[in-house]
Order: structure tokens, then sequence, then C-alpha cells
């Protein structure tokens, strides 16, 4: 079992990716459903900043520094940057914050200063307006936003035909590594014993609201 796939089987065994009927907020009514909110404990953010770790290691993207924005991409960053500095690879990281400090040290942003090709961290990409805001900062720094890592890709349509990983690619012109995608889901679940009736009904949801699937 590769990582991808142990990343879901975690995912799993943690009750961060359910199955069932939920409602997305596009009013889609979705056979899955994938909160990384739930990954609220020490032991359970340190194993899925290593999943970011080979992730990012396997993307083959020069980077110089990290990047989280608030809030969810602060607990994010920071155990990422721990897990890739045990993996041998020590990077710099930085968030933001929602209100800028009127006092102390001042400012909007907390951390290594941002500088040269910088990766932006996050959860998942809905709306992608996370990214906008982070794209639009690291380049006020006179950095570079050299691409995106998320923890898992839907690969559904937006409000076009592109995905909002896609929309996003095309948009800013960086890639979006994603630590597992729907592909993987659907892997997985074809070969659970106990979770294999779901695949069905994920396949038919892929076939209405799916995309094409692009390149890791």
């Amino acid at each position: 079992m590769d990582f991808r796939q142990q990343f879901i089987e975690f995912a799993v065994a943690q009750e961060v990716l359910r199955f069932g009927e939920f409602r997305t907020k596009a009013g889609r009514l979705s056979p899955y459903f994938f909160n990384a909110g739930l990954f609220n404990n020490g032991a359970a953010l340190g194993r899925l900043a290593e999943f970011y770790a080979k992730a990012i290691a396997g993307s083959g993207i020069a980077i110089d520094g990290l990047f989280g924005p608030a809030y969810k991409g602060i607990p994010l960053v920071a155990a990422i940057a721990v897990a890739l500095a045990r993996a041998g690879r020590n990077l710099p990281f930085s968030f933001n914050r929602k209100e800028a400090k009127d006092h102390g040290e001042g400012g909007s942003m907390v951390g290594a200063p941002l500088a040269g090709q910088v990766l932006i961290v996050d959860d998942v990409i809905s709306a992608g307006t996370s990214v906008r805001e982070s794209v639009e900062l690291i380049r006020a720094a006179g950095a570079t936003p050299c691409g995106v890592v998320i923890a898992l890709d839907r690969m559904e349509r937006g409000q076009g035909e592109l995905s909002a990983v896609q929309e996003v690619e095309r948009s800013y012109g960086i890639p979006v590594v994603a630590v597992a995608t729907l592909d993987d889901l659907l892997a997985f679940l074809r070969q659970s014993v106990d979770l294999q009736e779901n695949a069905a009904a994920v396949v038919r949801y892929r076939q209405e609201y799916g995309v094409v699937a692009h390149a890791r």
C-alpha cells in the first residue's frame, strides 16, 4: 500500500473521511465527506504532516519556504515544517494574521520572512479564496508562489467545467499537489472489504460532477 492509500486509510480511521449522504456548499448530495479539521490531536496532526511531507518530497517542486494561510493553514504549516525537518529538509515557514497587528513587531505576517520559492499549504481548495489571498501576500513580499499542497483533491467541477484545483493551476500558473485524490479514494474503496459498498455511489457522483484526471 503506497502512502496515498495509507492516508485514505488513516483518514477513515480518524473519521475525517466518512461515507453516507452529505450536502456540499454547492448543494450537491455527496456520498462522502472530508473534514480535515478533525485531525485535532497531536498524534493525528503529526501523522497528517508526515503524509504532506511525502507528497511534497515526491512533487519535485523547488521550494525555499512554506506558507500557511490563516486559520487552518497555521497548525498545518508548522507541523509540516517539523515533519520535513525530521526527514532531513529544514525549511523556514510563516503564516498570516487575519488582522494586522498594530503594536509590537506589527504587520500581518508571523514567522520567517517570505523569500524565494514559497509553497502554500492548506487542507482543501474549494472556492480558491485562500489561495488567491496567499498568492497576493507572497508576491507583495517580493517572493514567488511556487505551488500549493492540499490533503484531498475531490476532482469535482466548480462553476464551470474545471475543478477548483484546475482553476487555481490555470489562474496562477502553479501546480497543486494533493496528498490523495478522488482516484486514490476509489482505488482504496474497491480494495476494502468493509467499505467496498460505497464505491458505486462515489463512481456515480464522479460521473455526474467529476473532471478529467490531470497529471500529478
